[in-house]
Parts: C-alpha cells; sequence; structure tokens
C-alpha cells in the first residue's frame, strides 16, 4: 500500500504529503484530508519562498525585524509603516536611499527585498558596478536579450551601491536601458552615497544622468540616510572594549 501511495503522490505532485500523512491525527474524514491537504499547502509556500529568495541572490539576509530606523528621514508622503508594508510594489513606485557609507541603506534594500520575497515577489538583488558588468558581458556575447528578458521577470529590482565605480558610456547606456524598461513597469530600489547632483560623475553624460534621474525619482520615495556609519561605530565599540 505504501508503494502505491509514493506513486500516487508523486503522480499527483504531492511532494510535501507522504513526509507527513502518518502524524496527522484522524477524526473525521474531513478534517484528516484538510490537514494532508494543508501540510502540502505549507510545504509548498516555504519551497517558492526559497525558489524567489536563491534567484533574488541577495548577498547576505536581512531582515526588517532586526533594522534600526533611528538614521532614516522620511519625506512627507511615506513612513516608516507604508514603506514596510510594500505599498510602493503594488504602485509599482521607487525608493530611493541616499546616504553616508555605513549608514544601513544596504541592509533596508535587502530586507525589504527578503519581505517582497516572503510575500512572493520576484526579486533581483545586483550591486550597480556587477549588473553593468554583467551587461556587457551578454552584449558582447549576444544574448543580452535573454538576459534583459530574464531582469524584466523581477517586479523589484534592487540596485546597490549607485555611484561607487564610474561606468564607460556604453556601460552607462546598457544600465540606462534597464532602467528605462522598469519605469512605471515594475519597482526600483536604489541605494548611493552620492547626492543626484553628483551622478554626472558615475555617468559621464549630462544628459543621460538627467534622464535617469528623471525616471527614477517621477514616482519614488526618497529616503535619507544619516548618521555615524553602523561599521565604524561596531569598530569602535571593539577597540573601547578591548
Amino acid at each position: 500500500m505504501k508503494h502505491e501511495l509514493v506513486t500516487a503522490c508523486k503522480n499527483l505532485h504531492l511532494g510535501y504529503v507522504m513526509e507527513a500523512y502518518e502524524a496527522i491525527a484522524f477524526n473525521d474524514r474531513s478534517q484528516y484530508l484538510l490537514e494532508v491537504l494543508q501540510v502540502e499547502l505549507r510545504g509548498r509556500e516555504i519551497s517558492r519562498i526559497r525558489r524567489l529568495m536563491k534567484k533574488a541572490r541577495f548577498p547576505q539576509m536581512k531582515t526588517l525585524e532586526d533594522y534600526d530606523f533611528g538614521a532614516v528621514t522620511f519625506p512627507a508622503h511615506c513612513s516608516r509603516e507604508l514603506l514596510t508594508d510594500l505599498a510602493f510594489l503594488e504602485r509599482k513606485e521607487n525608493v530611493m536611499m541616499l546616504g553616508k557609507v555605513g549608514t544601513g541603506k544596504t541592509h533596508l534594500a535587502t530586507a525589504l527585498g527578503v519581505e517582497a520575497c516572503r510575500r512572493g515577489y520576484e526579486v533581483r538583488f545586483f550591486r550597480v558596478h556587477d549588473l553593468v558588468a554583467a551587461l556587457q558581458d551578454k552584449y558582447q556575447s549576444g544574448t543580452l536579450s535573454r538576459f534583459q528578458r530574464e531582469l524584466q521577470k523581477a517586479e523589484l529590482l534592487i540596485l546597490d551601491e549607485m555611484g561607487f565605480v564610474p561606468f564607460h558610456k556604453d556601460g552607462a547606456e546598457l544600465l540606462f536601458n534597464v532602467i528605462s524598461e522598469c519605469y512605471e513597469q515594475r519597482s526600483v530600489i536604489v541605494t548611493s552615497n552620492l547626492e543626484f547632483g553628483q551622478w554626472n560623475t558615475v555617468f559621464g553624460d549630462a544628459r543621460l544622468t538627467a534622464a535617469l534621474v528623471d525616471r527614477l525619482v517621477h514616482h519614488a520615495h526618497v529616503l535619507a540616510f544619516t548618521g555615524e556609519s553602523y561599521r565604524l561605530r561596531n569598530a569602535l565599540s571593539g577597540v573601547r572594549s578591548s
């Protein structure tokens, strides 16, 4: 009988029923069947979230639960609650995180991405210089269109460390095309230690920079990060305690 059960579950793609059906108490048929199906649904949901997390390629796992919002200044039309509720994703709005190095921008961007995965959204995370390098490589190998189609599957694109490394003109144009494709179609989170007026030093083209900023901020919440670097603070704390 067990062999037949395994075969039936396999044919029906019920991957979690066999792990739990013997442990579920039987009171009546409806109750038992419901609990068995609930086990399958929970297992599938956990598996789906894991797949989304893996595809997002976060550099490390961060959550909203352990984030300190003390360094974040919100614009008038936004708040901590609206941000963490991911309402901006439903409206296909962007989030711009600007501030000095080490003030928690990447942590918050990652945590929002993780929360989005938990809620079933497709997310992609890139360091900006890594994305530009990938775009250039795909362009040279003739596989750029395929890579762009993969990016378009994302409902949230996280671009970390905009401004750390200047781009060549072709790389800047490729990145501009990616961001243009997102305009009013999907949300983008950008972290940067540069104010918008300094982005021209990264892209090297005033017209391209102006067009890029215009698309990003048109439907955006601009968050300012202030205060001392968390990493510096922790390092100094370690020195003092030693």
